[in-house]
């Protein structure tokens, strides 16, 4: 089945995207060399703005000054930090409209997915402001000898922590993941992607005009081999979202730098729709799970296990609702659909399906790129019969693109959904909660969606969200989001000397001593 046609369509840049206000932003990034990247609007390949290329002597300077602005920032009062943060969240909703027009320009997204990615910031901050003073004060413990003595867990800001963030959602990574940094008293070094690099440094010039000091957030700008080296050297907590083999190397030279790092790596991510599931809602809710953001989504689902009494129903409502989607370039909320990144990850797309195509699979709906569409649209595209032998059997296509495969058992279907090196999100369909439940604890996997596909886990920022396997290290979201950016620090106080034979008491009768005093403490709940 082939995609119903859609018009051409050539968008014009919106007002709020002037060239004055994008000179504005990228005059931001440090860049003493001259040399430039060309910046595109996805939609149509032309130049938005030339993005400045920091240096690694400009890294270097920029680590230098947001060390210097942090120690002043740790100094001040969690109530001071936090104000920031409660205007910040009222900025960025009221510039919200223009963030998702950034937002489409650098990355060809639909104007929902846009839209959505600007609330993510404000979600977090939303989380954090009521978290963040319980999580970061002192709290006090039993020391090892009752009265005498106890200790206090201390949580100070770790002071430099680097962020790098992908292109597929700049805003939503490269300021949620600084937030709760920031709350904690650190600085911010941010490396985005050179694709998508106006929406966060728009971001940074909104927490600025809410009271952030000048300098404590430093955006630089370059090719990650160019930077991302030197940056490593120069931070002290790395959090990094993108692929698995990049994070491993990232996270091998952290660990020779000894500093901690939190790594959100790639997935091939299982959907399995159980024997009682309601159709017309699973259905629904799989075009998003499949196609939001084109696919573009760490957590989006390639891989779909329908059993056998209800596949040809699922194959046949999903491929009709899939094939009405609207798919075409517009600054408004008209497409479901948008363009993918670049002609690169374009080609990337193509050959996954076309390798699959050439070893056997069938093609269901699309299947194709839409270059009357722009330069790098693809059609939503359904596949059946695709195995371990074809690249979208078992490597993340992150693109437009889902497999149908049926199951008869749960044990199969269990089965099938573990079988990948990954393990960063999966998707349960069903009537029966606790049934799904119970299936879902047996699934490798850091999140697992009920009757949703994605969305409900991440933004459930309550709820700490990681991968498993060679999905990542570590979670943002949660208690530990914020955690992770602060050292943890044992202060424990003896008020009197009694931790050793006292007076004329032998090490014997110490010893004995200590015996009982541990059976009664135990008794008595003390320890």
């Amino acid at each position: 089945m082939t995609m119903t046609p859609a018009p051409p369509a050539r968008p014009t840049r919106p007002g709020t995207l002037s060239d004055s206000l994008l000179r504005q932003l990228v005059a931001r990034v440090p860049s003493t060399a001259g040399g430039t990247w060309k910046l595109t609007e996805v939609y149509t390949g032309e130049v938005l703005v030339e993005l400045p290329q920091t240096t690694p002597d400009d890294v270097i300077a920029a680590a230098g000054k947001a060390r210097a602005a942090q120690k002043q920032w740790a100094a001040t009062p969690l109530k001071e930090r936090l104000a920031v943060f409660a205007r910040a969240h009222e900025l960025i909703l009221s510039h919200q409209h223009q963030i998702a027009d950034l937002i489409q320009a650098e990355s060809g997204k639909a104007r929902r997915i846009a839209f959505e990615e600007a609330c993510d910031p404000v979600m977090v901050i939303s989380h954090y402001l009521r978290r963040a003073p319980k999580l970061l004060r002192d709290r006090k413990h039993a020391g090892p000898v009752p009265v005498v003595s106890y200790s206090k867990e201390v949580h100070p800001p770790r002071g430099l922590v680097g962020i790098i963030a992908p292109w597929n959602f700049p805003f939503a990574t490269g300021l949620s993941d600084a937030i709760p940094a920031l709350m904690a008293g650190n600085a911010v070094l941010l490396k985005p992607d050179n694709k998508t690099a106006l929406s966060p440094l728009y971001g940074v010039s909104l927490l600025e005009q809410a009271g952030l000091p000048q300098g404590l957030f430093q955006v630089i700008c370059g090719e990650g081999p160019d930077v991302g080296p030197t940056m490593l050297d120069h931070i002290d907590y790395l959090m990094f979202t993108g692929s698995t083999a990049t994070g491993r190397r990232l996270g091998e030279q952290a660990g020779r730098n000894l500093i901690g790092a939190c790594l959100e790596l790639g997935g091939k991510n299982p959907m399995i729709v159980l024997d009682d599931a309601d159709l017309d809602e699973t259905v629904q809710g799989t075009l998003f799970a499949v196609f939001g953001n084109t696919g573009q989504i760490c957590m989006h689902i390639e891989r779909i296990y329908i059993h056998d009494s209800q596949y040809e129903a699922f194959r046949d409502k999903f491929v009709a609702a899939a094939g009405a989607m609207k798919q075409y370039a517009s600054y408004d909320f008209g497409p479901e659909l948008g363009a993918l990144i670049s002609a690169d990850h374009l080609e990337r797309v193509r050959s996954h399906v076309e390798d699959a195509v050439a070893k056997g699979a069938r093609v269901l709906l699309g299947g194709k790129a839409r270059p009357d569409l722009g330069p790098t649209f693809f059609e939503p595209t359904i596949l059946e019969g695709t195995t371990s032998d074809m690249l979208h059997g078992t490597i993340e296509t992150f693109g437009p693109v889902v497999s149908l495969h049926r199951y008869g058992s749960v044990e199969e279907a269990i089965a099938l959904a573990n079988d990948t090196d990954y393990g960063l999100n999966a998707s349960i369909w069903t009537t029966n909660f606790k049934r799904a439940e119970n299936i879902a604890r047996r699934i490798e996997s850091g999140n697992v969606n009920i009757n949703d596909g994605l969305a409900t886990a991440y933004s459930s920022k309550g709820t700490p969200s990681g991968g498993m396997k060679q999905s990542g290290v570590g979670a943002r979201h949660g208690d530990q989001g914020l955690l992770k950016y602060t050292e943890t620090q044992n202060v424990a106080v003896l008020k009197k000397q009694v931790m050793g034979p006292q007076g004329k008491q032998t090490y014997e009768q110490y010893a004995k001593q200590m015996q009982s005093s541990l059976r009664w403490m135990r008794r008595l709940r003390l320890r």
